[in-house]
């Protein structure tokens, strides 16, 4: 199947445009895109894979649905567009981040570094958060985040909350590094969110095996 990916993801995937439950996966979005609303607009369902080729990973930050609301989902876990009220959670991250690096973030700069913000599940129906749960995104993420343990070294993964903890079994914690904390939602934020010092101790990690920093 011809998939409208980033040249370095696409080869890396191409076994998985192919299988059975991506196929109907295909389907089931473009029927969901033609009857309903569903967010992020159909261009940037692919946008983490696009905004950060394969061989730019250094980090993985992983989210679960795309912001159900009008124009806040933008295809990237997490983010917003300039000028759109930001969210509860992206508020406290900026709040960690101020914490732990003393600086002012904007998240929409941290793709094109390296960071991979990644979604499980990549579309939703609008205001129907987990519509589309359980059609096919969650197998084709877990595949991602298998071939980018399995075929890089020295990443780091940032999973916030149990759910992207969970997602995160596969990843071989004896050659990356596995950030985990609670959720930056205001349900759990305060209960290990906050102090937790993610963007530093990426930061030093990269630093320590001959990376870049990011600039948060």
């Amino acid at each position: 199947m011809n998939v409208k990916i980033e040249a370095s993801w696409r080869q890396v995937l191409r076994q998985e445009f192919d299988k059975d439950y991506f196929v109907a996966l295909v389907e089931f979005v473009k029927s969901e895109y033609k009857n309903s609303t569903v967010y992020p607009p159909a261009k940037f369902i692919f946008r983490a894979f696009d905004s950060t080729p394969f061989d730019k990973v250094k980090v993985v930050i992983l989210g679960q649905d795309p912001y159900h609301g009008l124009k806040e989902a933008n295809g990237l876990c997490f983010a917003v567009d300039p000028g759109i009220r930001l969210p509860p959670s992206l508020q406290n991250i900026y709040k960690e981040l101020k914490n732990d690096l003393g600086v002012e973030g904007n998240i929409n700069n941290w793709a094109k570094q390296g960071v991979m913000m990644l979604n499980s599940t990549l579309t939703v129906r609008a205001s129907t958060p987990g519509s589309h749960q359980n059609k096919g995104w969650e197998e084709f993420t877990d595949a991602v985040i298998k071939i980018l343990s399995d075929k890089k070294e020295k990443l780091v993964f940032i999973l916030w909350g149990k759910y992207a903890q969970d997602k995160g079994k596969v990843i071989d914690d004896k050659k990356h590094l596995v950030i985990k904390s609670p959720h930056p939602s205001p349900f759990s934020a305060y209960s290990g969110f906050f102090g937790s010092k993610p963007f530093f101790k990426c930061n030093e990690y990269l630093a320590k095996n001959g990376a870049k920093e990011i600039e948060w």
